[in-house]
């Protein structure tokens, strides 16, 4: 049985949830492998909404167990109060198992970021101030809390202690805050242990033995292509590997093992936080999209900036993860317009450039290219084959196809589990 990666191939927000869910019920583990709780899934089922940040989305389905890998950083308050928030749900979260190496987020990082990030003013990246890059550039630093360190309190206190030295003359004499104690941080950590122990194994050891007894193993990617920190727009970006490639880092299988890689993306584009966006619309159009939409944060709440479609995006996201498929989100959206632009390449400075520009500020200067498409207004919302679409629909759908350079193998066309057009098998 395969081991197929999900992920985001554009900004992010472009339905992974969604389609990690359709496949659910056809996999035995789904396995968080990077980011944290700064980034969120809306996965409605039967007409409810269920929001979710740093579970993975495979939670919602009955027989799967669900798997946050090493890759993840915790913020074990988040995952408590998320958990228990399925459970008044009626959703059995029982078969969670969480790595014993992934890292924690400590109070010390929540503030960090918040600080820095207000520090920077017009320069800010534009994070959701929740302690996730801080507690990666720690993992980095070698001075990082991990989750096997609540079962020995001696060594916890000994690596808070490490990390405050540190931090403490960075809040009170750059920030001017207050100092924070290792005391109190290690009190908050260890508050979870007890409650956390259960579910903490060698998941990396779990998903192999797994592999070989069969099993099907779906990797679901948090942030997405263009926000991931090598291959994204740095330095706007998150802190972990969100592309194929962080499949394997962050859950502790190997390349050779992932059969499949599937990338979600919309029929147009969508970016939240600092950056460079091409084809963002400042206009009456880009805030028609983002409520037609419904493009607010499941996070934050935050507006999303909403553009066109990106092709040069979408060919750089198949080459960068090695894509065999894409999915398709939202193309309900776009029902209502006569015509509709998508962007083909980028004009820098009379330069003309098919694929992603070599240098951010190339990037940052780029004017798209468009060509523009023909629009329907039929609802799409019940087709559920490719065939039902209105003739126009299909040919925009085709036309993305051919210019991303890999095939549509699946569409949304409105946002319940159900309302999903299949063309390709994910799985086979």
């Amino acid at each position: 049985m395969p081991a197929v990666v999900v992920l985001g191939a554009q900004w992010g927000d472009e339905g992974k949830g969604k389609a990690t869910d359709q496949l659910g019920s056809r996999v035995d583990y789904v396995v968080k492998f990077n980011g944290g709780n700064n980034a969120g899934h809306t996965v409605v089922i039967d007409g409810e909404k269920y929001a979710l940040h740093l579970l993975p989305s495979g939670i919602l389905s009955p027989g799967v167990t669900p798997v946050i890998g090493n890759g993840v950083v915790i913020d074990l308050a988040v995952l408590f109060t998320e958990l228990e928030a399925l459970v008044e749900r009626g959703v059995d979260v029982s078969k969670l198992l969480v790595s014993a190496n992934a890292h924690l987020i400590a109070p010390y990082n929540r503030t960090i970021d918040k600080v820095t990030e207000r520090f920077l003013g017009k320069r800010r990246i534009g994070t959701t101030g929740r302690g996730i890059g801080p507690t990666y550039a720690d993992k980095i630093s070698r001075v990082g809390v991990r989750v096997q360190d609540l079962f020995d309190e001696k060594i916890l206190a000994q690596k808070v202690e490490g990390a405050l030295d540190q931090k403490n003359h960075l809040l009170v004499k750059v920030y001017n805050r207050r100092a924070i104690t290792v005391e109190e941080t290690v009190d908050e950590l260890l508050s979870f242990a007890d409650r956390v122990r259960p579910m903490v194994c060698d998941t990396g050891l779990v998903l192999n033995q797994a592999l070989d007894a069969g099993k099907t193993v779906l990797f679901e990617a948090g942030q997405a292509t263009m926000l991931d920190v090598d291959h994204g727009t740095y330095p706007f970006v998150t802190s972990s590997s969100a592309t194929a490639g962080g499949a394997c880092t962050g859950s502790g299988v190997g390349p050779t093992r992932i059969d499949r890689v599937v990338g979600v993306i919309k029929a147009y584009t969508t970016r939240v936080g600092e950056g460079p966006f091409p084809t963002e619309l400042l206009d009456d159009t880009g805030q028609w999209l983002r409520e037609a939409g419904g493009e607010y944060g499941t996070t934050t709440g935050r507006p999303r900036r909403c553009g066109w479609y990106d092709a040069v995006i979408a060919r750089y996201a198949t080459r960068v993860n090695g894509l065999t498929d894409l999915v398709l989100t939202k193309l309900d959206t776009l029902t209502g317009l006569e015509r509709i632009p998508v962007c083909v390449g980028y004009d820098v400075g009379g330069r003309r450039l098919d694929e992603m520009p070599e240098n951010q500020s190339d990037f940052h200067h780029a004017v798209p290219v468009y060509e523009e498409l023909e629009g329907w207004s039929e609802d799409i919302s019940q087709c559920r084959r490719f065939e039902d679409l209105p003739a126009a629909a299909q040919r925009y759908v085709l036309a993305l196809e051919e210019m991303s350079g890999t095939r549509m193998s699946a569409i949304g066309v409105g946002p319940g589990r159900e309302a999903t057009i299949v063309r390709h098998d994910l799985l086979t």
